[in-house]
């Protein structure tokens, strides 16, 4: 069953425009540790690449967080929030602390789609409840 869909669509410029008014510590309160990781290893090859990865991150945790209903409210944190690849390359949630706790509670299951574009990066998020027997 559908618990919540969202969708985001955000402008890689406003991204870009954050990291030159704040730095690194923009991508360090959007990103979790590994997402930090592999933004840094992306910027330092080829730096547009690297703003339209943290767009996509940021996209996807606002399609996420309206999926699921809480907005930017605890529990719902950009770090406790995390994008990851499977083996695929498929997106996928990976969430920690209170927001895992939270979200497994629900029963809930998320599944992520993302994409980007010159100056524009959009995801869509669908939760669902898992089913039991």
């Amino acid at each position: 069953m559908i618990y919540g869909i969202g969708t985001d669509i955000c402008d890689v410029r406003r991204i870009a425009a954050s990291l030159e008014r704040h730095g690194e510590r923009f991508a360090e309160k959007v990103l979790a540790d590994g997402e930090l990781a592999t933004w840094r290893a992306r910027s330092a090859r080829w730096p547009e690449r690297g703003v339209r990865y943290l767009a996509t991150r940021f996209s996807a945790k606002e399609a996420f967080s309206k999926a699921v209903g809480l907005g930017m409210h605890m529990p719902m944190t950009w770090r406790a929030c995390e994008v990851g690849s499977l083996p695929s390359g498929q997106p996928v949630i990976v969430l920690h602390g209170a927001l895992k706790e939270w979200f497994d509670a629900k029963g809930l299951q998320a599944h992520l789609s993302v994409t980007d574009e010159t100056d524009y990066a959009a995801s869509f998020c669908v939760v669902e409840k898992i089913q039991t027997k």
